[in-house]
C-alpha cells in the first residue's frame, strides 16, 4: 500500500461509519416501562442515597469501578510533538480501543485545553486542578502525552494528592516493558543488573522514568550515563538541564554519546533515529544489549547492532523481534490495580508488572496460546519463536501483544503486589483462580 492509500485508509476508518473510534452503550437494558424506571427515576434515587450515606458505595452502584479517565492536553504526541489536545483526540480515542479490547476496561478520554503558559507549554497546576476534580467518576487515571518536565510534577502531585491510582504511561509504560526485555536479556548473557553500565540517550519523560525504574530494580545510579540533545548529561553543565537531569549528572569527560558508549552493557534509546552507528556498538561491553526505541526510525537498525556484535536487540516497532510496546503494560496494569480497588499504582506493583511479562517468555507455550500466537504471528511461528520448553533466546525476550497471557498475569501480579504492599482496598483469595478467569473472560470477548 502507498503512503497516499495508506493516509486515505486510515482517514476513512477514523470517519465512517461513525467518526472516531470509541462509542458508549448501556450494560443494563432499558426496554420497558420497568426498565427506564430502575435506569432514571424514581429508581435511581435509591442508590444515590445509599451513596450519599456512605461514598465507598460508588463503586458498587456506578461505572467508575472499572472506568479510567485517560488524560491529555496533547503537548508531547509520540512521533508528532506538540499538537494540540484537539489532534490529540485520535489518539487518545485509539488508548480507549486497547483498554477495552486488551482488558475489558472502559475507557473516557479527556483532552485538557487553557492548560497552557504564555509559550503554548503545560502549566502543571493547571493539569492538577482540572485532574483533581474528576476522582469521584473515575477508578483511575492514565496521564499521557503531556510534555516534560512539566509531567513529572503533575504525576507525582496527583499521585500524592488523589486516593485513586495515576499513572503517566510515556514514563512508565517504556520503563515497565523495557525492564521485562532487561531481565530475560540479561539472564541470557549471564549478568547482573547491579553490575551493568547504563547508557541512556533521551533525557525526557521515558528516558527519566526508565533510568529510575531501573535503579529501583537494582541498578546502580553511579552506573548510568545520560545523553540529551546537548550530549552527556555531567556535573556542572550548565545548559538546558532539569531537576530530574541532575539526579543523573556524573562526573566524566565524557562528552558525547559515542564516548557514552565505551564499555557499556546497556544502552537504552528513546530520541532520534540513526544516532548510534556499528562502531558505538562494537566499541560497548561483550554481550551489549540495545534498547533502540525510537520510532519509526530506531537509533540504530537491529541487524546493523547485531552484525556489530550486540546480544539482544529491541525497538519500538512491530515490524522487529523484541517490541517494547506499551498495549504490553497498560492494561493488565489497571485491570489488576481496578479489580483490588488500589489506591496508587507503586514500584512495587511496576516491578511486579515486568516480572510477569519477563516470566511469560520462560514458560512453554500451551498448545491453545500457540494457535492465537501463530495466527497473529506466522512469520515468527514458522521460525520457531514460540517453540520449546523455554522459548527465551535472543529475538524473544519480551513477550507478544496477543498473546492472551499478558493481561491476566500482568493483572494478577499487580494485584497480588497491590495487596502486599498495603494499597489495595480489597483482597483476592484466590489469585490463580482470579488469573485464570481473565485468561477465559478475555479470550472468549
Amino acid at each position: 500500500m502507498s503512503n497516499k492509500d495508506f493516509e486515505e485508509a486510515s482517514l476513512k476508518y477514523h470517519a465512517e461509519p461513525l467518526p472516531g473510534k470509541i462509542s458508549m452503550i448501556s450494560s443494563k437494558p432499558c426496554e420497558t416501562q420497568a426498565d427506564l424506571s430502575m435506569a432514571y427515576t424514581p429508581g435511581v434515587a435509591i442508590p444515590c442515597l445509599k451513596i450519599k450515606d456512605n461514598p465507598e458505595d460508588s463503586w458498587k452502584y456506578t461505572a467508575r469501578a472499572n472506568t479510567v479517565a485517560v488524560i491529555s492536553d496533547g503537548t508531547a504526541v509520540l512521533g508528532l510533538g506538540n499538537i494540540g489536545p484537539e489532534a490529540g483526540m485520535p489518539v487518545m480515542d485509539g488508548k480507549a480501543v486497547l483498554f477495552k479490547e486488551f482488558a475489558g476496561i472502559d475507557t473516557i478520554p479527556l483532552c485538557i485545553t487553557k492548560v497552557f503558559d504564555e509559550n503554548g507549554r503545560t502549566n502543571a497546576d493547571a493539569v492538577i486542578e482540572t485532574v483533581q476534580r474528576l476522582e469521584p467518576s473515575f477508578g483511575g487515571i492514565n496521564l499521557e502525552d503531556i510534555g516534560a518536565p512539566a509531567c513529572f510534577k503533575i504525576e507525582q502531585t496527583l499521585k500524592k494528592t488523589m486516593s485513586i491510582p495515576v499513572f503517566h504511561d510515556d514514563q512508565h509504560g517504556t520503563a515497565i516493558i523495557s525492564m521485562a526485555g532487561i531481565i530475560n536479556a540479561l539472564r541470557m548473557v549471564n549478568k547482573k543488573i547491579g553490575d551493568c553500565r547504563f547508557v541512556v540517550n533521551g533525557a525526557g519523560a521515558a528516558g527519566i522514568a526508565c533510568a529510575e525504574f531501573y535503579i529501583s530494580a537494582g541498578a546502580k545510579r553511579e552506573n548510568f550515563m545520560m545523553c540529551d540533545s546537548k550530549g552527556v548529561i555531567y556535573k556542572g553543565r550548565a545548559e538546558s538541564m532539569t531537576p530530574e537531569k541532575e539526579r543523573f549528572a556524573v562526573e566524566t569527560s565524557c562528552r558525547t554519546l559515542a564516548d557514552a558508549m565505551k564499555g557499556a552493557d546497556l544502552f537504552l534509546g528513546v530520541s532520534i533515529g540513526n544516532i548510534v552507528t556499528k562502531e558505538m556498538v562494537s566499541s560497548m561491553a561483550p554481550n551489549a544489549i540495545l534498547f533502540a526505541m525510537a520510532n519509526p526510525t530506531p537509533e540504530i537498525f537491529p541487524q546493523d547492532a547485531l552484525d556489530a556484535g550486540a546480544a539482544v536487540v529491541g525497538t519500538g516497532r512491530t515490524d522487529f523481534p523484541n517490541q517494547v510496546n506499551n498495549v504490553l503494560g497498560f492494561p493488565g496494569i489497571f485491570r489488576g490495580a481496578l479489580d483490588v480497588r488500589a489506591s496508587d499504582i507503586n514500584e512495587d506493583m511496576k516491578l511486579a508488572a515486568s516480572k510477569a511479562l519477563a516470566e511469560i517468555v520462560t514458560e512453554k507455550t500451551p498448545d491453545d496460546v500457540y494457535k492465537i500466537l501463530k495466527k497473529a504471528y506466522p512469520k515468527d511461528a514458522a521460525d520457531g519463536m514460540f517453540d520449546g520448553e523455554c522459548p527465551l533466546k535472543s529475538s524473544y525476550v519480551i513477550p507478544k501483544p496477543f498473546d492472551p497471557r499478558v493481561v491476566p498475569r500482568v493483572a494478577r501480579y499487580v494485584a497480588e503486589a497491590a495487596m502486599k504492599s498495603g494499597v489495595a482496598k480489597v483482597e483476592l483469595d484466590d489469585l490463580e483462580a482470579y488469573e485464570q478467569d481473565l485468561l477465559e473472560i478475555l479470550k472468549n470477548r
